[in-house]
């Protein structure tokens, strides 16, 4: 299997600048990272990909790199609470920063509203 490419510096620029749009122009610092992931449910062998990395407040994020134009993200608070975004892999990086930010809006939603009826 051929080596997984890190991100472009478009790619980079793409979520970097939807992350300011997201958060009001707030500089988030996106830090590259390398990552062993299962390609495949069934998968005994974990493979190399690049990553980027980046927190908000008490959520980290994670966009993994898994091919040419193929991306898995998601997003944890702790450990035992890790979201996805419902869809397995993205062939767009907009779309998929775009939808992984748009599920975390909606997970903050349902947190708050928690809060406020305990």
């Amino acid at each position: 299997m051929s080596e997984i490419k890190d991100f472009t510096e478009t790619e980079s620029w793409v979520v970097s600048n939807t992350l300011k749009e997201r958060w009001g122009g707030q500089e988030i610092e996106l830090q590259p990272a390398d990552v062993e992931i299962r390609m495949m449910p069934h998968d005994r062998e974990l493979t190399t990909c690049p990553a980027l990395f980046w927190q908000v407040g008490d959520t980290s994020f994670i966009i993994v790199k898994t091919g040419e134009r193929a991306y898995r993200s998601q997003f944890y608070y702790k450990g035992f609470q890790q979201y996805g975004t419902g869809k397995s892999e993205f062939d767009d990086i907009a779309d998929c920063v775009t939808t992984l930010l748009q599920v975390h809006a909606d997970k903050e939603a349902e947190r708050q509203r928690e809060l406020e009826n305990n």
